[in-house]
């Protein structure tokens, strides 16, 4: 619909005719000058909703068919009953009557599954009745909704998300490892800067006589005597089956290195001890006097010039 002015050439009418013009009256009109800005707006009438109840029952009445149940596969169901409620104690709420929060997703989520279940319940028997099988047969074969290209790809996606994940999760307990590492370390540092301390300062007590005591020699030696006993039975428990039978065939065959050490003991034992030997009057060829010694290179010299 489009409104015009007026022209008694053309014999068109008013705008408060509302009058309907041709696709050839609007060309002529817009040639001539007629059509202005803002007047050539088509107006829409608002569509009004219209509820025809007996003319929807008939439109119904027309394709509903009388056909068997196994044709039609509909099912009006109630929800099955709620087991949750019923394991908290609550009262159980007649069929029909129960009250749902359309705005909670869970609790309308929950209603839907309870309905299928009831819907499950009540078909299965109806389709036994009928002979429908319910179960798919061992030989179904089924094309799948994505491709096997398709699969591949995210089966790769999905390997490399995990081993990230099992990269980063063993860097960070290789830090939380060196974390620790450097917390020990310092800790046997500090240690062992006390215990030097408390060393140093021992010594000093002691070189100036405010202390007689040398308590703080016995824990080295302690330390030490520890560390040999230790070292002990470490070596014991290294001995495989191979040594031992050695041992007990060929015997532990003694001490070689360091015999011939003097120990306290012979150092203070002198029954062995010979004078005559110590100062040099042993017997005729003892030390470098004797008379079978041969005489050096200058002394032959000088004797073969004498002949």
């Amino acid at each position: 619909m489009v409104e015009v002015d007026e022209d008694p050439q053309l014999g068109l009418e008013s705008e408060e005719d509302d009058e309907v013009l041709s696709d050839g009256e609007l060309q002529e009109a817009f040639a001539k000058g007629l059509l202005k800005p803002g007047l050539n707006v088509p107006l829409f009438e608002p569509k009004k909703a219209i509820n025809n109840v007996e003319g929807l029952k008939k439109c119904l009445a027309d394709f509903k068919k009388n056909l068997p149940w196994d044709e039609r596969l509909d099912l009006t169901n109630y929800p099955a009953v709620d087991i949750v409620a019923k394991a908290e104690g609550k009262p159980h709420q007649p069929e029909g009557s129960e009250e749902i929060n359309a705005e909670d997703d869970f609790q309308r989520e929950m209603y839907f599954y309870r309905q299928a279940q009831a819907t499950v319940l009540s078909a299965l028997p109806k389709l036994h009745k009928f002979k429908i099988p319910t179960k798919r047969p061992e030989d179904y074969f089924a094309e799948m909704a994505k491709t096997d290209q398709h699969m591949q790809k995210i089966r790769k996606k999905l390997i490399l998300k995990q081993a990230a994940m099992e990269k980063s999760e063993k860097a960070k307990k290789l830090r939380e490892q060196r974390k620790y590492g450097k917390k020990v370390q310092t800790q046997v540092i500090q240690n062992r800067q006390k215990q030097k301390k408390a060393m140093l300062s021992a010594v000093k007590k002691y070189q100036k006589g405010m202390t007689d005591k040398l308590d703080f020699l016995e824990g080295d030696q302690d330390q030490r005597q520890k560390g040999s006993a230790a070292k002990k039975q470490v070596n014991k428990k290294s001995l495989n089956a191979k040594r031992k039978y050695k041992e007990k065939k060929f015997g532990f065959g003694g001490r070689k290195k360091g015999s011939k050490w003097n120990t306290k003991d012979s150092h203070d034992d002198v029954s062995g001890f010979k004078a005559k030997m110590a100062h040099g009057k042993g017997g005729k060829n003892f030390g470098k006097g004797g008379k079978n010694k041969r005489p050096g290179k200058e002394a032959r010299k000088k004797m073969k010039a004498r002949k």
